[in-house]
């Protein structure tokens, strides 16, 4: 493997004494958890990896977790990022959340607002010693293999040429042996299309540019969408007053919603006169339009084709064990699963792309890592899974990661923690408004109690 480090053997002096142990070079794209997660597991690693080089867009670590009250596009002409409201609080509990070796601090209700993710993620930044191998205001301009041979090696290999430009616009260009992905999916708003939406007279947004409710109080809103962020975000401008239509394809939802939520059926178009005609054929007025119907993909930064990739607005495709493009497997996409436990999703996927780098896991070749993933993704789409949601993951995110665990040989998930995603997911069915009321207590690896 591809190396620009030579390990110290230790003298005494601090010299480099031996040349034999080369250390690999890793760059991480982003600092929000994943980031954090990859970076934090290669510092670990010291005696196979140099520090990593973690390049991150803004001048905080956290991602999406930091909030900005800001909407559209930044002083520097760079859209906001993050795409977290105010008022949002964590529909899983800090329990299931967190890194199973980093706990959140335990006098902490279960259910947090985001500012407390946030101050997590500050705190394991500082306890892993990540901050000073963070470029803060860095864009990734671009990422591309390149073939490379080092003195005393035959063969090319794949390094990596990764160019970043910092605020003040100066460019660099540096190489590494691998690229760890970890920019997320939650900033690229997903608008599908709507004939007739240029005759809707009222205000047209997405969730990504929603912070707070009192604007719209009083107003008639038509939320498009109906999972976690389009009955949340239903929840508080009820809260405020506003006349809202929940409008989804999804089967009618069952528990009782609060006075200000009517459901409907999917929207099928703007009528001339800009009213909003419904799937089952009413129609309505409204005041906002209001899309809460996810994010697509982007990596302006890399050539999908060039990786062999296809790279559509909510599918990517084909990455093997959901981490690793089959004709390039020193780049790593961490993250790009949807519904699961997010930080301890990420914490097994970086555990296993690094025993891969190391070694101690060897990949199948490329045609059979293609197969496989066309079986597997076949497979989904006879079961009836729509293209659009094949990178869903949710009961089978247990099995993956325990796959990765025994394949890589690193701890494997507590059964604890399955057990009570499991039955808060119950609850929220039951009580959405109050289940985060709710407080619980891991007692063991198998084990957790109600605490109030």
């Amino acid at each position: 493997m591809f190396s620009l480090i030579s390990a110290d053997t230790g003298t005494g002096n601090g010299g480099v004494t031996s040349t034999d142990l080369m250390l690999q070079r890793v760059a991480v794209v982003g600092a929000g958890a994943a980031g954090l997660c990859a970076a934090r597991h290669i510092l670990s690693r010291s005696g196979r990896f140099a520090p990593p080089v973690v390049f991150e867009l803004s001048e905080n670590v956290g991602g999406t977790w930091c909030y900005d009250e800001r909407v559209g596009k930044l002083d520097n002409g760079l859209p906001v990022h993050s795409s977290m409201y105010r008022d949002l609080r964590t529909n899983l509990p800090k329990e299931v959340m967190m890194f199973p070796d980093f706990p959140f601090e335990p006098q902490l209700s279960s259910f947090l607002p985001h500012q407390e993710v946030q101050r997590y993620l500050e705190r394991y930044c500082q306890s892993h010693g990540i901050r000073p191998h963070i470029r803060f205001n860095t864009v990734v301009e671009s990422v591309k293999p390149v073939n490379v041979t080092t003195e005393g090696e035959v063969e090319e290999r794949t390094a990596w040429e990764v160019t970043s430009s910092d605020s003040s616009g100066h460019q660099k260009t540096e190489t590494f042996d691998s690229v760890f992905v970890c920019s997320g999916h939650y900033s690229d708003p997903h608008i599908p299309l709507i004939p007739g939406i240029e005759n809707f007279k009222g205000k047209v947004l997405h969730s990504h540019s929603y912070r707070f409710a009192e604007p719209f109080a009083g107003q008639s809103v038509v939320v498009l969408g109906a999972k976690a962020s389009g009955l949340d975000i239903s929840l508080e401008l009820a809260n405020v007053g506003a006349q809202v239509t929940l409008s989804h394809r999804r089967p009618r939802i069952t528990f009782p919603l609060p006075d200000g939520i009517q459901q409907s059926s999917s929207v099928e178009a703007v009528e001339d006169d800009g009213r909003i005609r419904f799937q089952d054929g009413s129609v309505t007025q409204a005041d906002v339009l209001m899309f809460c119907t996810g994010y697509n993909f982007r990596f302006p930064f890399l050539d999908a084709a060039q990786l062999g990739l296809d790279i559509q607005n909510q599918m990517m495709s084909p990455l093997y064990r959901f981490l690793v493009p089959p004709a390039f497997p020193s780049l790593f996409f961490i993250g790009i699963c949807k519904i699961i436990c997010p930080f301890p999703n990420f914490n097994c996927q970086v555990q296993f792309a690094l025993a891969v780098l190391e070694g101690s896991v060897t990949l199948p070749s490329r045609v059979q890592m293609e197969d496989e993933v066309r079986r597997e993704l076949q497979e989904k789409l006879e079961r009836g899974v729509q293209h659009r949601h094949l990178l869903i993951l949710d009961q089978d995110q247990w099995e993956y990661c325990n796959t990765l665990a025994h394949t890589a040989g690193f701890p494997l998930l507590p059964t604890v923690i399955r057990s009570l995603y499991e039955e808060v997911w119950r609850q929220r069915q039951i009580h959405p408004k109050n289940y985060r009321k709710l407080n619980y207590r891991l007692i063991s690896d198998l084990e957790w109690e109600l605490i109030n």
